[in-house]
């Protein structure tokens, strides 16, 4: 009885023993270690980052005014063409059938002309012969009227001449109204001759037009018919042929989004480089930024125009370019790496960062010790909250910035919260703003290691055994 007693105990105190054991080593697993880097002081350029495409600041899209078939081609890819230069036809025949027509009618109109000017000279001889019975009536009517005075002839004899002088007076009208009516038909044919005459020229004008010729000096950089197909030109002129004026001045048109195109302005330099030609970097500046908008799949883009030099004309259009453009440039800043801004720490948190900062307050030079924090990141080692975030010194010329948190690491291992404003960013690096003189400056300087990543415990990382 007395043994096996003994023999419990120890198998308690063992058991026992083994716990404590487990629980020490389970708390030193459980000890997160964390990985630093240092802040650093120096330039920092902020960006916007797209893509483009080149394109010849100066092209021509050749079309046809008429439509028809493509019967000959002058002109193909890589073409140099002069101003003037034959680079397609259409088949004329319709347009040389509209032009016989044409002109049939105007010789027709002519002769209509003709016509009307001998009909308003027969009635202008009517009127003449008209004017002068008219004249001899009135005559002859004034004599009878004085041997009717004298009783040399009856009175019907006198009535006879004075309806005779009347009808004959009635009649000049009739004769000048039909030479009003002549002279009127011959400005009608005359004004119908100039309509022939603007038919005939649209016709040949049309013919004219069945010859595609280059409006520009340049090179043909697109051909989208061949010889056989059927050009339609009913609403619009059709495409034929894209012509670059000049390959040496090229631009890129570069697809801004709307969340940082109020960034980009002209004047702005540009940096870029091109898939086809790896490890070239060329340069550029904003010209133009287009104000009409482009929405692909629910995204609304921008176009911003980078004129450059192509010397040589070794970039082609068409060519994708990925363009970063300069929107901004610090020099002799301090910057953090943007790692440190997405730590986030459990337990550390506006509400406990006052004790961690007090346990790091030998980290912490004096006069600072109540630094660190704005809306809520540490608080300092008296409970007070961090300033930095609200201090208008920390945005030097009133300068846009946003609040962020970082964490250092205090002399117990233990990480501070600090709330930070931060500056201008180009990916890896992000401004940190902080005013000279100030309590934080003694703690965010170059040199002091921030946390830029979290590494679990050993005992989260070991395999649990499944007994």
């Amino acid at each position: 009885m007395k043994s096996s007693a003994w023999i419990s105990v120890a198998v308690l105190a063992s058991a026992a023993i083994a716990a404590a054991a487990w629980w020490f080593m389970r708390n030193g697993d459980n000890a997160a270690t964390y990985r630093t880097a240092a802040i650093e002081r120096g330039a920092l350029q902020a960006v916007v980052s797209s893509s483009g495409t080149i394109n010849p600041v100066r092209q021509v899209s050749v079309g046809s005014q008429v439509s028809g078939q493509i019967v000959e081609m002058f002109a193909d890819f890589n073409t140099e063409v002069k101003k003037g230069q034959l680079i397609a036809r259409l088949d004329p025949q319709v347009f040389e059938y509209k032009v016989r027509q044409a002109g049939a009618d105007l010789e027709a109109a002519r002769a209509a002309v003709v016509n009307a000017q001998a009909g308003a000279v027969a009635a202008a001889a009517n009127v003449s012969k008209a004017q002068l019975d008219a004249d001899n009536a009135r005559r002859d009517l004034a004599r009878k009227e004085d041997l009717l005075a004298q009783a040399f002839i009856s009175q019907a004899e006198f009535e006879t001449a004075r309806n005779l002088s009347g009808t004959l007076g009635e009649a000049l009208k009739v004769t000048q109204a039909q030479l009003a009516v002549a002279r009127a038909q011959v400005t009608s044919a005359q004004a119908a001759v100039k309509q022939r005459e603007a038919a005939l020229a649209q016709a040949k004008v049309d013919l004219e037009r069945t010859e595609i010729r280059s409006p520009v000096d340049g090179i043909v950089i697109k051909r989208s018919v061949d010889v056989g197909q059927t050009v339609a030109a009913s609403l619009q002129a059709p495409e034929l042929f894209i012509i670059a004026r000049n390959l040496s001045d090229m631009q890129v048109e570069a697809a801004i989004d709307e969340a940082d195109v109020a960034r980009v302005h002209t004047g702005q330099r540009v940096t870029f480089t091109l898939d086809a030609v790896p490890g070239r970097t060329l340069e550029g500046r904003v010209e133009q930024i287009r104000k009409a908008a482009l929405s692909a799949q629910n995204v609304v883009t921008y176009t911003v125009i980078i004129p450059f030099d192509n010397p040589g004309n070794s970039l082609l259009p068409g060519m994708t370019a990925n363009v970063r453009i300069v929107v901004d440039t610090r020099e002799n800043v301090l910057k953090v790496p943007n790692a440190a801004l997405r730590v986030r720490i459990a337990g550390v948190e506006p509400a406990q960062a006052a004790a961690s900062a007090a346990q790091a307050a030998s980290a912490v030079p004096a006069g600072v010790a109540a630094a660190a924090g704005g809306d809520g990141p540490a608080n300092g080692a008296a409970g007070r909250p961090l300033r930095a975030a609200r201090d208008p010194r920390a945005a030097p010329g009133g300068r846009q910035t946003t609040r962020g948190r970082i964490y250092l690491l205090g002399d117990d291992g233990r990480p501070v919260a600090y709330g930070v404003r931060l500056g201008i960013g180009d990916g890896l690096w992000t401004e940190l703003v902080v005013a000279p003189g100030s309590a934080e400056a003694g703690v965010l300087k170059e040199g002091a290691k921030v946390i830029v990543g979290v590494d679990a415990p050993e005992a989260s990382r070991r395999p649990r055994s499944p007994f």
